[in-house]
């Protein structure tokens, strides 16, 4: 690391479960995050910030004049351009120092699958069930982490899966593809801005910590916020020793 480097990323330096070494590890690190709105945007701009070497965002969509009320990554003259394109300057101007790919595409697993395999982790911050299975079966067959977050309304919520090791659950053990949940889209239910900010900053702070190999993972957890009372609830959950996607890995 040279001077300004070193100077840039002091904070973190000056901790020490992260010190040169662990700042040295981000600088290395890969990350594929899938989804620029709402999540995607608190999330790739921490990431971008504590220096995370090289970042991929995929997302198919455009910035709207709708998103800038939450979408914190894009502005008002980014209206129009591709949400990757648009998150891509901005991470730029937070730090030169990183590469930022932008694949303005909404993937499926295939696609994840050749997009992911160089990657370290994962982070999904999709809006909708079809992206969220399709991201967890590629990381499943890949055996990467996942960091997963959801927010709609005042309500958020974020867990961790852990495909290095056996014992971890999926996406499918917690929310079956087969199973009668009832999406919601914030076009139609709306969205409190800050409710994707909480929920976005603390899935870059799972993604940072798994990246260093610290502190205590959300794995086997879902961390659950009604940001109206601002009350939390962790639940915990297990794999199921049946599920169709990971229980004969």
């Amino acid at each position: 690391m040279d001077d300004q480097q070193l100077l840039r990323y002091s904070r973190h330096i000056l901790l020490p479960s992260i010190g040169i070494e662990g700042q040295k590890r981000l600088l290395e690190s890969r990350v594929v995050i899938v989804g620029v709105g709402g999540l995607g945007a608190p999330i790739s701009m921490y990431l971008a910030a504590s220096g995370v070497g090289r970042i991929t965002l995929c997302d198919g969509d455009a910035v709207d004049l709708a998103n800038l009320q939450r979408q914190i990554v894009h502005q008002t003259s980014s209206i129009g351009k591709p949400k990757v394109e648009s998150a891509q300057d901005t991470l730029r101007r937070i730090n030169p120092e990183i590469k930022v790919e932008a694949i303005a595409e909404r993937v499926d697993e295939s696609r994840l699958l050749e997009i992911a395999r160089e990657a370290d982790l994962v982070i999904d911050a999709s809006d909708n069930f079809t992206t969220r299975h399709a991201v967890n079966r590629a990381c499943v067959k890949l055996h990467k982490p996942l960091v997963s977050g959801a927010a709609i309304g005042f309500d958020g919520q974020v867990t961790v899966f852990d495909f290095r090791e056996p014992t971890s659950p999926c996406y499918q053990c917690l929310y079956s593809e087969a199973g009668e949940i009832e999406e919601t889209r914030c076009a139609v239910m709306g969205v409190f801005a800050p409710t994707v900010g909480i929920i976005g900053s603390i899935q870059a702070a799972e993604a940072l910590k798994l990246l260093l190999g610290i502190g205590e993972r959300l794995v086997g957890k879902l961390l659950l916020l009604d940001a109206m009372s601002h009350r939390w609830r962790c639940v915990s959950f297990s794999k199921d020793p049946q599920c169709k996607i990971c229980g004969e890995c």
